[in-house]
């Protein structure tokens, strides 16, 4: 059988569609002109590449920046009202209210990884930096972003035709991630997340009711873990991140499993990641999601290893595995054979039926576009590989 290849989201971005990007308040006109052209282009590439099930690279969730690790959550502020930008209000502060099991979580700077290693996260050249400002909830949110997904989904659906893909996908983010943006209007996490619910709920449903994937991303489950301090136990966090899944599935409600992806991920900054929460403890959960597609990092150096899970985690029937067999943390492009021993691993375990290969996280804004699209073939030629035996 023939193993399929995706990836997770973000391609890099032409120069032109940034500049056009940088100026959209000004020009919408001919920023949504620049949009359909880079994305017809995108979806080319994919398909030229041998990429099965192809997206619009977020090229729809604007960022101006070459090097931008927030896109995939930031394009969701201008499609949400009762958010309010606050000059104090940035990403390394303390990021939420506590909910009824009193965990509180934090910004950057009181990650459990960046106090290990301190010098490390302070210099810049070795680590993105991460302090910008962040807008919070201070009023009833809802969502206004009918027009841009509207456009997200036409720009893909016409470069899917044109490049005679059959398969495709559009990314955005969970309730959970959502909300860690905090907010002074609702009363704790909980009632912050149902409120995103609601809103998220619309935009899932407008890409899965043109006929597409929706990929929901959602590294917090993971990521989470990290900026909880003091460190909590592992029953005490698979609770708290079981109201995060919940929100989700209120979300998720009345969309089918089959035009569902879910995006695991422990964060993309290049940091040490000693405290990332095991994949063994979280696997179980994340599988409860109503999803039958499971995107995650298995590439990494930190998170290779964890392919051992499924020999204990049974993957209910009808659910498929998007393990990422090529990754951003590294310059290095994966031999193609490699790449076929991760994906074989996977195969071997849960049946080639059951895998589709894929890339640890968004490629877009991680790494020099000319290695972003190196991993990619890479990616194909290895899964042609694998498909061998």
């Amino acid at each position: 059988m023939s193993i399929r290849t995706t990836h997770v989201g973000s391609l890099p971005r032409t120069e032109a569609l940034l500049k056009a990007n940088a100026m959209r308040m000004d020009d919408p006109t001919g920023f949504a002109e620049q949009l359909t052209d880079a994305v017809d282009e995108v979806v080319a590439k994919q398909r030229s590449i041998g990429i099965d099930v192809v997206n619009d690279g977020e090229y729809g969730h604007a960022t101006t920046q070459s090097q931008d690790f927030g896109s995939w959550w930031t394009y969701s502020f201008d499609r949400t009202s009762g958010l309010e930008l606050r000059p104090d209000n940035v990403w390394d502060t303390r990021v939420a209210k506590s909910g009824a099991d009193g965990i509180v979580l934090t910004g950057m700077n009181d990650r459990r990884d960046r106090q290990i290693f301190r010098a490390v996260y302070d210099d810049a050249s070795a680590v993105h930096p991460t302090t910008r400002q962040r807008p919070q909830a201070v009023a009833e949110i809802d969502y206004i972003g009918q027009q841009a997904v509207a456009a997200d989904v036409s720009n893909l659906r016409h470069a899917m035709e044109a490049a005679g893909a059959t398969d495709g996908f559009l990314c955005a983010i969970a309730p959970g991630a959502a909300s860690r943006i905090g907010s002074s209007h609702h009363a704790d996490d909980e009632e912050f997340m149902d409120a995103w619910a609601r809103v998220l709920h619309q935009e899932y449903k407008a890409i899965t009711d043109a006929g597409l994937v929706v990929q929901v991303d959602d590294p917090s489950i993971a990521e989470n873990f990290d900026q909880i301090d003091p460190e909590p136990s592992v029953e005490d966090y698979l609770a708290f991140t079981a109201k995060r899944v919940a929100a989700l599935n209120t979300a998720l409600e009345g969309i089918p499993a089959e035009q569902v992806r879910f995006h695991l991920c422990w964060g993309s900054w290049n940091g040490p990641h000693t405290t990332d929460f095991p994949m063994a403890e979280l696997a179980e959960l994340m599988l409860t999601i109503n999803a039958k597609y499971y995107t995650f990092e298995a590439a990494g150096s930190r998170h290779e290893h964890e392919w051992e899970v499924w020999k204990d985690v049974a993957l209910p029937e009808g659910k498929v595995l998007l393990p990422g067999v090529v990754t951003h943390h590294t310059n290095i492009v994966e031999h193609p054979r490699l790449v076929a021993q991760r994906i074989g691993r996977f195969a071997d375990l849960v049946g080639d039926q059951n895998v589709i290969a894929s890339t640890d996280c968004g490629l877009g804004g991680r790494i020099h576009p000319d290695i972003a699209w190196a991993k990619l073939d890479a990616l194909v030629e290895g899964a042609q590989i694998a498909s061998k035996g």
